[in-house]
């Protein structure tokens, strides 16, 4: 998508005992000058003056100015940056200084020694902008949606209801339009092979296929519930371009066997762009250069990608907000 001016991204340090600051800095040495140019990043200040191309983006310090990590060894004050690098991103969105925010791996279990209360950044970033989150992936061969996300698995049928598939349905939509592709959207049946017409469970055919016919008027190019065993194979060889997936494991064993290295979390529904790499900390790796860039690097250009799209809509000739 070719714009006249590249939004501006916050970039998060995550973990600094982690892999995150070395992720930011292959970014930064493959990015062009104007690119750098469109950034904040947030972390130690340390950190932040041996980069690459320091100078050339907004560096934005938090925590104690000494403060120098030790890779693979977490603490508690790490974990605090962390934190307070996430709400001054957070923050940046708020006042209009970027559009969209890259965040890199934290460790949750760290953070909650030192007050952190959400289960991820996800919800994390629902409560600092307002909005119902949803939980997209994209950056290789695949985009898929969830419907549900950190919630037993006992708990997805009744969780299943319209408003949770009309959101997952807009945002893949969102998703595939800023990916410039159609809007081909498949969704996962609940039950094996769907149901297989109410004989191996009675969901699809009782409550979620009557909410799809119904969103179907919206969103034409939506499926009705489909066996969650081929779909993704059926992406694969180009007769979708998304899927929603019901719940957590549904949509991310395949998503994470095939594209470990490439893929990117998203978080759409909310009134900024949030993206990050799909992977974690990886202290056991962290500081010894084995840690790949490329989900990194897919999850700034999808924010990029994201944020543009949204531009181009508030802009265009007869929108109001």
């Amino acid at each position: 998508m070719s714009m006249p001016l590249t939004p501006w991204l916050a970039l998060t340090c995550g973990d600094p005992a982690g892999v995150g600051p070395e992720v930011i800095a292959s970014w930064l040495r493959q990015a062009t000058p104007a690119e750098v140019a469109r950034v904040e990043i947030y972390g130690p200040r340390s950190w932040l003056e041996g980069l690459p191309q320091a100078g050339a983006f907004r560096a934005c310090p938090v925590g104690p100015s000494q403060f120098i990590a030790t890779p693979g060894r977490p603490d508690d004050l790490g974990a605090a940056i962390a934190v307070e690098a996430l709400h001054g991103a957070a923050a940046a969105a708020r006042a209009g200084r970027v559009a969209g925010v890259v965040t890199g791996p934290v460790a949750k279990r760290a953070m909650a020694r030192v007050g952190w209360v959400f289960p991820g950044q996800t919800e994390f970033f629902a409560a600092a902008w307002g909005g119902e989150p949803v939980m997209a992936f994209c950056g290789g061969r695949l985009r898929v949606v969830l419907a549900t996300w950190h919630i037993p698995l006992a708990a997805v049928p009744a969780a299943i209801d319209e408003p949770v598939l009309a959101r997952a349905a807009a945002a893949a939509v969102e998703l595939c339009a800023a990916e410039e592709t159609a809007a081909r959207i498949a969704v996962c049946g609940l039950n094996p092979h769907a149901g297989e017409g109410g004989l191996l469970g009675s969901e699809e055919r009782d409550q979620i296929d009557p909410i799809l016919d119904r969103l179907r008027r919206r969103h034409p190019g939506l499926s009705g519930s489909l066996p969650g065993d081929t779909v993704f194979w059926r992406q694969l060889n180009g007769e979708f371009d998304a899927v929603i997936a019901l719940y957590h494991d549904q949509g991310l064993a395949p998503l994470k066997t095939l594209e470990f290295d490439l893929a990117v979390n998203v978080t759409l529904g909310l009134p900024w762009v949030r993206t990050s790499p799909d992977h974690g900390t990886a202290f056991d790796i962290a500081g010894r250069d084995l840690a790949s860039g490329q989900s990194f690097a897919n999850a700034v250009r999808v924010a990029w990608r994201l944020a543009a799209h949204r531009a181009a809509l508030r802009a265009a000739p007869g929108r109001t907000s």
